[in-house]
């Protein structure tokens, strides 16, 4: 936001920051001169580094442009754009995949359903289609020799057989009419069950072992969202009907063919000349239909992401005064689609073209082959009606291809996106998306099993106290492999605080990161003592059963299971927190107790309801959760962390808003505090989680989690934040150059603040 005031009767532009710096969704010359081309200011700009994962670098910045959506997405700390997510070799030259690359990716998408849980009432179903089916072309049959004596006595003027078949037909149309409905209606109901199950399979892979956030920050894929939601209802739809189609096919063909074959054997020989033929022409003219489809979903997709930023950023934007900016970003990306759409259209009418005619020839085509046998006598007049009856049934059999080549290359787009998608989730699951050889090791150990292995008393008090242990942790960045801080060893105790400073771009937050487990890249290990399942009822050292010793670390048992950091005793508050779509109790309960307020359905367990979709809580682990807090624990929680007044200003805990937006960046700071306090974890880990709050505010917040017992380890630049720790963990930034240390870590008292205020 700009703002233009007079001082000494010169004019001078001021330029307002808001809180959260916006970045759009363009290449780097567009961050570079965002808001600038729009007002006329002097001050000269500094160069802008991009921040690449803690790490500032301008080598590694990327001068070619890039649409792809997901990197775009973090505000604070974007990623670098992988290799596989160069667009310059992605959208116009995107390789048309081959029918066996399209047969496997269909065959591993299409398979998982019918081998599941729900197995046996989809193949019922299945097979209830297809009964359908073979009823609807015995049905067709019927018609077709109907339809033959219905003008034979038409051309004989027979008048009472004419009656007569005129009541055949419209008992045919009573009795034929709500078969061929019901068959629809059974197809549309299995391929929405069958979009339930694969919506439900496809959101845990996204959302297990953090793939979601690993997609994300590397750019690995493009608009996840759009292919669990679009791709896949179109793929479970679009897979039957093509099924039922092809099953149709094969028994028209054997049913119409001995018909044909029946009336005329040269007309059939026409059929087979004409269908081949008009199957390879429309193959050569619409080559370029799958690429296109694919890329439009694509640009689409990335046309309304670009609009969802615009709204998700209003008040940046604003405040930055970059509307004119968004306009012409906006328009880029909707002219991009509008060229391949434009591209679309043409390779569409060119094959329009051909298949219009090939349409009409039809109608007149196996009438003009059987009108000689007809004139000589040969044939009644029915059999014409009957031959091209049979003739458009074949033809139509036969000429899949041609009438459904653009349905058929827009299907091959969605398996093309959802086979790429499934590979990914794949690789996820197997740890395979990060490249590296050597990882980071996390380990999550149980302390109260660790009682029972030192006999020592000295030792065991010493396990006793430790909460985090850092053994040789040398953090890299996952794409660049930049040594972010290098071999880093380092014990924390219960209640001994630490405070992690260092410039912008050290790597504090990745610190964080690969605390928490979302980076790995680099090597040493990471080990947690926690009470397993965080239950403050915990037994004592002499009532927990032996446990099985790991062998490659006789110190504590490495606890199995997923990880799920909230439940073992570990919170974490981010700078600006997450805000649920929900309530405001919803809010305060988030994550340790989400499963246990949100609603299974809108009204209960309606009828026809899908039991695979009825999520059992996955939350409980063998040390159990804690109870659920009571409504007036929330109410308390609200006061200790100065949010009282909310409560009359939205009416009660059960309004529902869109809390990112009524509540100030503090407010939420101080919302996330009461999330913290609730859950009473073990260790805390904040990065700049008083950044939007006063000095009163923020001593009173550490004054509460510090009364709590908690251990927090948090990230920070604020001089206030001394006065919360006892040891600071300094880290400058990597000498490439050199194999020296980065960090060093000191106690925080009188003697030592001076110097770690001045350093």
């Amino acid at each position: 936001m700009t703002a233009t005031i007079l001082v000494d009767s010169k004019p001078f532009t001021l330029f307002i920051t808001p809180k959260k710096p916006y970045y759009s969704t363009a290449n780097n010359f567009h961050l570079l001169q965002f808001s600038k081309q729009n007002h006329n200011y002097s001050s000269t700009m500094p160069p802008l580094k991009r921040r690449v994962k803690g790490y500032y670098s301008s080598k590694n910045w990327n001068f070619k442009n890039s649409f792809r959506s997901a990197a775009a997405s973090s505000a604070t700390e974007s990623p670098q754009l992988d290799k596989g997510s160069n667009n310059n070799n992605g959208d116009g030259q995107r390789k048309v995949p081959g029918l066996n690359t399209l047969f496997r990716r269909f065959w591993k998408v299409a398979a998982p359903y019918w081998f599941s849980e729900d197995k046996e009432p989809a193949r019922l179903q299945l097979a209830a289609v297809f009964a359908l089916t073979l009823g609807t072309t015995g049905i067709s049959v019927g018609f077709n020799f109907l339809g033959r004596d219905f003008y034979n006595a038409l051309a004989n003027k027979d008048q009472e057989q004419f009656t007569k078949q005129l009541l055949y037909y419209l008992g045919a149309f009573a009795g034929g009419i709500p078969l061929f409905v019901l068959r629809d209606y059974a197809r549309e109901i299995l391929g929405l069950r069958w979009r339930s199950w694969m919506t439900k399979f496809y959101m845990e892979r996204y959302l297990k072992n953090q793939t979601f956030y690993k997609i994300q920050s590397q750019s690995i894929i493009d608009n996840p969202d759009q292919r669990i939601v679009d791709d896949l209802s179109s793929f479970t739809g679009t897979a039957l009907s093509f099924s039922l189609t092809l099953f149709n096919a094969a028994v028209d063909l054997i049913s119409f063919s001995n018909i044909l074959y029946g009336i005329y054997p040269p007309l059939f020989v026409v059929l087979l000349a004409y269908s081949i033929g008009g199957t390879a022409i429309s193959v050569f003219l619409g080559r370029e239909l799958v690429t296109l489809n694919f890329l439009q979903e694509k640009k689409e997709a990335d046309f309304r992401y670009g609009l969802v930023r615009v709204r998700e950023n209003a008040e940046s934007i604003a405040f930055f005064g970059g509307e004119e900016n968004e306009i012409q970003l906006l328009l880029q990306r909707f002219k991009s689609a509008f060229e391949n759409l434009t591209r679309l259209l043409i390779s569409s009418r060119n094959l329009e073209f051909f298949t219009s005619g090939y349409r009409y020839l039809i109608q007149i085509l196996p009438a003009a082959v059987v009108a000689p046998m007809y004139f000589s006598g040969k044939i009644e007049f029915g059999v014409i009606n009957q031959s091209v009856s049979a003739f458009n049934h074949i033809l139509g059999d036969f000429s899949l291809i041609v009438y459904q080549f653009q349905a058929i290359s827009a299907f091959s787009a969605v398996i093309d996106r959802l086979g790429e998608f499934d590979d990914v989730l794949d690789s996820s699951s197997s740890k395979c998306i990060s490249s590296s050889v050597e990882e980071i090791s996390l380990t999550y150990c149980d302390e109260r099993s660790s009682l029972l292995l030192e006999s020592n008393g000295s030792i065991l008090m010493d396990r006793c106290q430790k909460v985090l242990d850092l053994e040789n942790l040398t953090l890299q960045t996952p794409t660049s492999k930049a040594i972010l801080i290098r071999d880093l060893s380092l014990v924390i105790n219960k209640k001994d605080h630490l405070l992690v400073t260092g410039p912008s771009g050290s790597g504090k937050t990745s610190l964080l990161r690969a605390l928490a487990g979302l980076w790995n890249t680099g090597q040493g290990k990471i080990t947690f003592y926690v009470n397993e399942g965080n239950d403050p009822q915990a037994p004592t050292s002499s009532e927990v059963p032996a446990l099985k010793v790991n062998t490659a670390d006789d110190t504590a048992e490495e606890l199995e299971g997923p990880i799920n950091r909230n439940d073992r005793g570990i919170f974490f508050l981010p700078q600006r927190p997450y805000m649920v779509l929900g309530t405001l109790r919803q809010q305060l309960l988030y994550p340790t107790w989400a499963d246990d307020v949100i609603p299974t359905s809108d009204g209960g367990n309606p009828a026809g309801s899908l039991p695979f979709l009825m999520r059992n809580s996955s939350s409980g682990t063998s040390g159990g959760k804690r109870s659920k807090p009571t409504t007036d624990d929330l109410i308390q929680v609200l006061e200790d962390v100065r949010l009282g007044y909310i409560l009359s200003r939205f009416g009660s805990l059960d309004s529902t808003h869109e809390w990112s937006s009524v509540l100030s960046l503090g407010e939420q700071q101080r919302l996330a505090f009461a999330r913290l306090l609730l859950s009473k974890p073990k260790v805390v880990l904040l990065d700049e989680s008083t950044s939007a709050l006063d000095e009163a505010n923020e001593e009173h917040l550490y004054r509460q989690i510090e009364a709590a017992g908690m251990t927090y380890i948090s990230v920070g630049h604020r001089r206030t934040l001394y006065d919360h720790h006892n040891r600071n963990l300094h880290i400058t930034t990597v000498d490439p150059s050199s194999n020296e240390r980065n960090w060093h870590v000191e106690p925080i008292n009188r003697d030592s603040l001076y110097n770690i205020l001045n350093r």
